[in-house]
């Protein structure tokens, strides 16, 4: 955006003939009266007015010999007339901008009314001006408030749903969703087990406390656990191995159990043959496993 200032008078004299001269229109004896020498021309005040003088641009009317004159681009002004068009200051020795309709405009009303408006209070926001910016929007500081509580959101945080902006506290309690476990809002991140929401540091292994989220767990009576404590802490040991039976955490999947004690599938087989008797006739003799041929070979 270019300001200008104006060239000044435009190029007249004004004088009081001394010399014998007429006025080159009328034809009027000018010694001892007041004339106007314009490209070369002597004329009277009158013809002057009437068939020289530039018209002002603003108020529409001649500008006299005795008028101070103000021009810019083939465009002429009273000094008097030369004032910015919004704010009515005067334009004399000051930059200015020349807009629609050859109105003049000071530097200030440009600025003030080429400026982005508040989405808020639709003022203008000038330069200096504390404001946010979203999406191509604009808005004062203060006028950046939040659509439920009301209050000045500024350069805080924000949730935007629609046309609508939500501090961190509103969104909260309006649209996030409350953690299965401490009831609380989940603002960011979560997670969903069982069709529920979690914060991420509520869903933990019961025993040790670490975070399960992405990590491999197991369920056991509404507890959680990872596959260490569940190994060590709730899986049963099989009664041949001895080892911790964690089915689906690792080789075999299946259970067999027999009274009061289990096994890996892989792991309940004959004593004396070691057949596999998962699924198959088994015998028990004094606390042994035993295929249904082999008792009969003791």
């Amino acid at each position: 955006m270019a300001f200008h200032r104006h060239t000044g008078p435009g190029s007249y004299t004004v004088g009081t003939m001394s010399e014998r001269f007429d006025c080159y229109y009328c034809r009027d004896p000018l010694q001892g009266k007041k004339y106007v020498q314009k490209e070369g021309r002597h004329c009277c005040v009158k013809c002057f007015e009437k068939i020289c003088a530039n018209t002002c641009i603003e108020c529409k009317k001649p500008i006299g010999a005795d008028s101070k004159e103000l021009h810019f681009k083939n465009r002429y002004w009273h000094d008097t007339c030369f004032r910015c068009f919004k704010c009515y200051t005067s334009l004399v020795n000051e930059p200015f901008m020349l807009r629609e309709n050859n109105k003049v405009w000071c530097s200030n009303c440009t600025a003030t009314e080429d400026a982005p408006r508040c989405k808020g209070c639709f003022k203008p926001i000038i330069a200096g001006d504390q404001n946010v910016e979203y999406k191509k929007m604009v808005w004062h500081k203060d006028c950046f408030t939040c659509s439920q509580c009301k209050q000045v959101i500024g350069s805080g945080s924000f949730f935007p749903k629609g046309d609508d902006f939500y501090c961190v506290s509103c969104h909260e309690h309006k649209f996030a969703k409350t953690c299965a476990k401490c009831k609380n809002p989940i603002t960011s991140g979560g997670l969903t087990y069982q069709e529920q929401p979690w914060h991420s540091e509520c869903f933990i292994c019961s025993n040790c406390k670490k975070q399960l989220g992405g990590k491999r767990f197991t369920a056991v009576e509404d507890q959680f656990y990872c596959v260490e404590c569940y190994k060590e802490c709730v899986a049963k040991k099989c009664a041949g191995c001895k080892n911790p039976i964690t089915a689906g955490f690792g080789r075999g999947t299946s259970v067999v159990n027999y009274e009061d004690e289990s096994w890996h599938d892989y792991c309940f087989k004959c004593t004396k043959c070691a057949r596999g008797l998962a699924n198959k006739r088994f015998v028990c003799h004094n606390g042994k496993i035993y295929c249904a041929e082999c008792p009969k070979r003791l």
